[in-house]
């Protein structure tokens, strides 16, 4: 009679218990329900969302409805967004979570911002053709984004007003949340539409809005121009890194959203690395995590990078990835339905305002550092790893 193999011993030669059958199907029934014509989103997603990516979706609507936004739990919410998603239209799913509470902080690429504007300013966008000649389009002013076509003067005229709106705010060094509140508060003064416009609400929400790479932008060519122009508006990008650490410090839990990944993923994802690692301030990282994006992780880039991987960092609590979910699909589709589910199953919170509470928190910041607060459990050796692998080296 052949040996059966023993599979109770785990590779590293200690016991485990074998699981049986019923182990593994404590799952729902997947059951082929029929999609009738008054189903909402919301509905789709919790009877037909039962399986791949289709079912990771549904995680995550459940986790941002059920747990992030419970007010029992206090969660601060950040949002990241990368690729070119205002362009899209999705910035209005942004600016409705913003409205109910739902999203506390953004953290952005410069060009989502930028071509938000375009819409407070009543420039038109149009929905277009992705197989288009580019010579042609280049020839008869015209820009595209994939499928979507605006004209050239846009930027043109954007670009003057950027300009002007700059000479009007204060002369010196600030974060970038400052510069978008400020470019907010005057699209809510002169805009046309500025209900249309992520800036122009997070201002009114008292939502901050951060850009990780201001210089990578339309914005910040614009900032350059205005110091050749003997301007002293500036950005201090370290002003950014103080200020997102110190919600973080503050929030009783904080959760985050991953729109596509890039630079501002990890500009946020880097806040817990920035207290235990920098600051000597642990509080172990952040809660939930919810990223969409197409990127996979074999590639080695950040945006494929997986919650598990996080943890290595400090930047997610190794207890909570159960809390952690990746939904593997276009953010332009899985977005909006994620939105549309929050707005469905979870009532409105009261608007934190980090804006408002900035110097209130960065104080509170700068005395959990010269406190040393938490610095002798941050240190790798203390947590049972060898320092050089915990530093990456």
């Amino acid at each position: 009679m052949p040996h059966r193999p023993d599979h109770t011993a785990s590779s590293g030669g200690g016991k485990r218990a074998k699981k049986q059958m019923t182990d593994y199907l404590g799952g729902a029934p997947i059951v082929p329900r029929r999609i009738t014509p008054d189903m909402s989103a919301a509905d789709l997603i919790d009877a037909t969302f039962q399986a791949y990516n289709a079912a990771r979706l549904n995680e995550a609507a459940r986790l941002y409805a059920q747990k992030i936004l419970d007010p029992a739990n206090d969660v601060t919410v950040a949002l990241t967004v990368a690729g070119a998603m205002t362009p899209a239209g999705v910035g209005g799913a942004i600016i409705t979570l913003m409205e109910r509470g739902a999203v506390d902080l953004l953290v952005s690429t410069g060009a989502n911002l930028y071509h938000d504007i375009h819409y407070a300013l009543a420039f038109t966008l149009h929905r277009g053709r992705f197989d288009l000649s580019d010579v042609a389009l280049q020839e008869a002013g015209v820009i595209r984004i994939y499928d979507v076509l605006f004209p050239d003067q846009v930027l043109l005229d954007t670009d003057a007003w950027l300009r002007d709106a700059f000479k009007r705010f204060p002369q010196r060094p600030m974060s970038t949340a400052e510069l978008h509140y400020h470019l907010g508060q005057r699209l809510l003064e002169v805009g046309v539409q500025p209900e249309y416009s992520v800036v122009a609400q997070a201002a009114k929400f008292g939502v901050p809005i951060y850009t990780s790479s201001p210089g990578d932008s339309s914005i910040g060519m614009n900032v350059a121009r205005h110091q050749l122009d003997g301007g002293g508006l500036t950005i201090d990008p370290f002003y950014d890194v103080h200020e997102t650490t110190a919600y973080v410090l503050d929030a009783n839990q904080n959760a985050v959203i991953i729109l596509g990944g890039g630079s501002p993923k990890n500009f946020y994802l880097q806040t817990q690395p920035q207290l235990w690692e920098v600051l000597g301030i642990n509080k172990g990282g952040h809660d939930y995590f919810i990223q969409m994006t197409t990127d996979s992780p074999q590639w080695g880039g950040l945006s494929g990078a997986t919650p598990s991987e996080a943890v290595s960092w400090g930047k997610i609590k190794p207890d909570q990835l159960p809390d952690s979910i990746v939904v593997y699909g276009d953010t332009t589709i899985s977005f909006p339905l994620l939105t549309a589910y929050a707005v469905a199953r979870a009532q409105p919170r009261p608007l934190r305002r980090l804006y408002d509470r900035r110097a209130a928190l960065l104080e509170q910041l700068r005395a959990g550092y010269r406190q040393g607060a938490g610095k002798d459990s941050a240190k790798p050796e203390s947590r049972g790893e060898d320092p050089a692998k915990a530093r990456g080296q």
